[in-house]
């Protein structure tokens, strides 16, 4: 299967008093989809958005896929509402998951695409048993909410070896 990139803006940086219209701006500009940060105070120090801004987004874009990232602890209880408020994508850190595998199956038992995510510091083998459960990897450079540095060349040569596994299956 070929493999596509996508342009996910983040709707993290947007005015939320005009949410919806920057959120049709990072589109128009070239966007493919909307990232969304979901953040508990928990799991990373900041709080975001929940659920209901998701439905409030989905309303007003209703043809737009939406990458939930959930960066919060316990993310298969959250599962649920957010793919009732209108996720396309639901992202997991695989430091958040007791289970991975059981997530990946629930997220993806609730009509939404699975996808991972790794911190720095994890070893990209650590998606090796669930790589043929998720839509798409996503390494992070930095970790959350963390102030941002250049990835270490270790680190992108891991990235690319876990994107040539992923182009093999």
């Amino acid at each position: 299967m070929p493999r596509t990139v996508e342009f996910a803006p983040s709707i993290l940086s947007a005015n939320f008093a005009n949410l919806a219209a920057h959120a049709k701006q990072a589109l128009e500009g070239g966007g493919t989809l909307l990232h969304v940060d979901i953040m508990d105070r928990h799991f990373v120090p900041n709080l975001t958005i929940g659920p209901p801004v998701v439905a409030s987004l989905r309303k007003a874009l209703p043809d737009t896929i939406f990458d939930c990232h959930l960066m919060i602890e316990s993310p298969d209880e959250f599962i649920p509402p957010f793919a009732e408020a209108g996720a396309t994508w639901i992202s997991v850190h695989q430091e958040a998951c007791i289970h991975l595998d059981r997530v990946l199956h629930h997220i993806a038992d609730h009509g939404c695409k699975a996808n991972v995510v790794l911190n720095p510091a994890t070893p990209v083998e650590a998606l090796s048993e669930v790589l043929e459960l998720v839509h798409h990897e996503l390494v992070m450079s930095i970790n959350p909410v963390c102030c941002a540095k250049i990835p270490s060349g270790s680190h992108l040569t891991e990235m690319l070896a876990l994107v040539f596994s992923a182009s093999l299956r």
